[in-house]
């Protein structure tokens, strides 16, 4: 009897722990295999997005080269970043926002997109287009930073006028003016460079004919070798001349 009671008391403590453990096991073993499971689909949502933002980045600094090319791959750019949003926040993650959120947050990653395509985009081709990247570094940059914001659900929209929104904000301006400086002294150096070459040929060709004009007068000096002078070259010519006619008029 006191081995029923004993054993029956340790049934009971344990049997209401066995069954939370187990739930708790089968919980943690079944949100391993789902990680298992998506890591496909969560590589492909990260690469996504470096690959959505480098195509925006590209086809934004070389957009004046051929506007209808570099257009679609700014759109397809955009698709592939939004899929990429489409499958990191609502796909992979546990809570499903509403419409109004998706739609935020589509709309707010399409404009990240843009504004890390601007800002990579401007400072790896500023060499290539200094003007152009002058503004599109300090752009991306508010832009990229506004779009943060909005996508994420943690941080209330007031805070791209709080502190972090101020410091953003000016260090996009300092960085437009100093970069439009820049800009413009490459511009003008490379101007200036072409504008000399450009001078030193015509005046070169300038030169080139007054030789040649000249060239018949020095070139008629050396002509006769046996002349000692080129003064006396032009004078031995006619010289010949007037014993000949002498000699017809003496016979």
């Amino acid at each position: 009897m006191t081995s029923t009671q004993l054993f029956g008391a340790r049934t009971a403590d344990t049997s209401p722990h066995s069954p939370a453990t187990g739930r708790a096991a089968r919980r943690k073993h079944h949100s391993s295999r789902a990680r298992r499971r998506s890591l496909a689909a969560r590589y492909l949502g990260y690469v996504g997005y470096f690959v959505g933002a480098g195509l925006i980045s590209g086809a934004v600094v070389h957009h004046p080269l051929d506007p209808d090319r570099y257009t679609r791959i700014a759109a397809y750019g955009a698709l592939v970043f939004l899929a990429a949003t489409v499958l990191n926040e609502f796909v992979l993650t546990r809570e499903r926002p509403g419409l109004p959120r998706l739609l935020l947050v589509m709309g707010a990653s399409l404009l990240l997109s843009f504004g890390i395509g601007m800002l990579s985009g401007g400072l790896q081709h500023f060499d290539d287009f200094p003007a152009r990247g002058a503004v599109l570094v300090p752009a991306g940059l508010v832009v990229s930073f506004v779009a943060y914001v909005i996508k994420d659900a943690d941080t209330p929209a007031r805070r791209i006028f709080g502190v972090v929104g101020l410091a953003v904000l000016l260090t996009a301006t300092v960085a437009f003016l100093g970069l439009r400086e820049v800009a413009a002294s490459m511009e003008s150096a490379s101007a200036g460079g072409h504008s000399h070459g450009t001078a030193e040929e015509p005046a070169a060709d300038d030169h080139a004919p007054a030789a040649d004009d000249h060239a018949p007068a020095a070139t008629t000096a050396p002509a006769s070798p046996g002349a000692p002078a080129p003064g006396a070259s032009t004078t031995a010519k006619p010289a010949p001349a007037a014993p000949s006619h002498a000699d017809g008029h003496a016979h």
